[in-house]
């Protein structure tokens, strides 16, 4: 489950698709996430890149 959660946002189709049934409040709360979300993956890549890289 955690992992199906995963993939589920780092498909790009999934990026900018919107819930129809969603608030805007929720909708920008679920924004947020994702952005965090991705961002907290790029650093990992870069944090393991520059350990391999030593």
């Amino acid at each position: 489950m955690f992992f199906k959660k995963i993939l589920y946002y780092l498909n790009p189709v999934n990026l900018f698709h919107r819930d129809p049934e969603a608030d805007v409040n929720l909708r920008m709360m679920h924004g947020v996430n994702k952005i965090s979300f991705i961002m907290f993956v790029l650093c990992l890549v870069v944090m393991l890149v520059r350990w391999i890289a030593r």
